[in-house]
């Protein structure tokens, strides 16, 4: 079944960034995603595995977003947490539009994935890495104004 209907209105940059249930879908979809694609790498990568279920930090989105050059998406002003919704929303918009599945996005953050991401502050640093990549990836899909 097509889920384009959800989307069939938001034909601009602006839309799509700022809008709010299009963020609440990409928050679902950005915390599953990451959290496989993070078990998966320390499966691979660590002696020592640690699975986390913890949410995706806003400061990896909003980093993200900025490192991507993608701050037009979002509202004037806005802050960590709108930066983050912005991303959220624009990983929505991609899966909703057919352009990537669940499994595509797992395998393109595991694949850029890198260094130390059970300490936190490293975590930061390298998750926003693969969603700076994962969004300069995803910018062919979206309109271009």
């Amino acid at each position: 079944m097509s889920y384009k209907f959800l989307i069939s209105d938001l034909n601009s940059q602006k839309r799509i960034g700022t809008d709010k249930g299009l963020a609440k879908i990409g928050d679902g979809i950005v915390n599953l995603t990451y959290s496989i694609a993070k078990s998966i790498y320390l499966t691979e990568n660590s002696s020592n595995i640690l699975r986390t279920a913890l949410k995706v930090n806003k400061t990896i989105l909003s980093n993200a977003l900025k490192n991507a050059g993608m701050k037009n998406f979002a509202r004037n002003r806005a802050d960590a947490h709108d930066l983050a919704n912005t991303v959220e929303a624009i990983i929505a918009y991609v899966f909703l539009n057919d352009k990537m599945t669940l499994n595509e996005i797992i395998d393109f953050l595991k694949e850029n994935l890198s260094g130390n991401i059970q300490n936190r502050t490293l975590e930061i640093k390298n998750a926003s890495l693969a969603f700076t990549n994962l969004l300069n990836y995803i910018k062919k899909f979206l309109p271009e104004e």
